[in-house]
This record gives structure tokens, sequence and C-alpha cells, in this order.
């Protein structure tokens, strides 16, 4: 998908890159918080939101995330690229945006995804869930801007080398992010605890 929305494929399918990413972004956002609002508010039916049950299952979600990356279900949907010679480019780049910024909806590579959208579980509110959902959507939709520059094929070709030479940092990081956050979580609990 993401060598499917550049300037150059833009081009040819006759749309504005500027157009139909604005709408991407948008749609991601709008997935990610629209996601995150619902789940914040089974979470608030659960009766989960403040306290300290609350962050230990936090920190729970986010080590038991780094612990098992790239071990957990996933869908091997992708977004529908039919949809480039149906539609107008800023159907195509809300509708992508919307699914990717879902998170789940698509092929998930990392448990990150999992604990985010536990996290905005856990707020126990819609609108703290949908401001999780959203702040991730928002984040999901960047990559996206490194095919910004993307005149030619071979540009495009760097830019997946490029991407995928990260895959591997991004993956660590991942993990090392879900650590990070979930031992802070421990320690803010066990603050909370005295």
């Amino acid at each position: 998908m993401l060598g499917s929305i550049t300037p150059l494929g833009e081009r040819g399918r006759g749309q504005r890159w500027g157009v139909t990413m604005g709408f991407f972004v948008l749609g991601s956002a709008a997935g990610g918080a629209a996601l995150g609002g619902l789940l914040g508010g089974a979470g608030g039916v659960a009766g989960l939101g403040d306290g300290p049950t609350t962050l230990w299952l936090l920190a729970a979600a986010a080590l038991l995330g780094a612990a098992l990356e790239g071990r957990l279900p996933t869908t091997h949907r992708q977004v529908n690229e039919d949809w480039l010679g149906r539609y107008r480019g800023w159907v195509y780049g809300g509708a992508f945006g919307a699914q990717l910024g879902a998170g789940v909806v698509t092929v998930v590579t990392t448990s990150a995804v999992y604990v985010t959208f536990a996290a905005a579980f856990l707020t126990g509110s819609p609108a703290w869930g949908a401001v999780v959902g959203g702040c991730f959507g928002l984040v999901r939709a960047l990559p996206v801007m490194a095919t910004r520059n993307v005149r030619r094929t071979d540009q495009l070709v760097a830019v997946d080398r490029r991407l995928d030479a990260w895959s591997r940092p991004a993956r660590r990081l991942a993990v090392a992010a879900q650590v990070a956050i979930g031992v802070t979580i421990v320690g803010l609990a066990l603050s909370v605890a005295r």
C-alpha cells in the first residue's frame, strides 16, 4: 500500500497526491479514534479507568506484547488495491486510512497495535479511548510521507529498500518501547499503591 499512494502513482491515476494524502491521514486518525472510542466505552462498562488495577493491567499488556512480538494472531487482509482505479483519490485515501488507523482490520505487524488498543480499552472512557486510538491512527499514517518525493520508479524502489532496511530495527524499537512503557507503569503502579 505504501508504494501505491505516491506522487508518481497519483499522477498516473489523474489524482492529486496532497488531496489523497490529506484524506488518508484524516481517515487514519478517524479510524483509530472510532475503534479507540468504542473500546474505551466498553472498558467503562467493564468498570475500568482509574486506579491501580488499571495500571497493572496496562503494564501487563505492554510487557506481554513485548514478549509475544511477532507471535500474535493477525488477519492476512490488505486494503483493496482495486479501489485505486475505481474511485477518486479522496475516497480511497480516506478509506485506506480508516482501515489502517483501526489497526486490526488489516495485517498487524507488531504487538504494539494490540497494546495500543488494550490501552484504549483500559481508559474506561470513550473520549480518552478515542484520543489513544486517534493518536495511533495519526502516527500510523506518517510512514506514507516517506514517498512524498517519489516522481520516478527508481525513487520508489529506493524508498522501498530504505524502509525494508528499517524493518528489523523498527521491530526492536517497538519491543524496547513496550518494555520501557511496561516498566514505567509498574513503577507508577507501585508508587500509587503506597
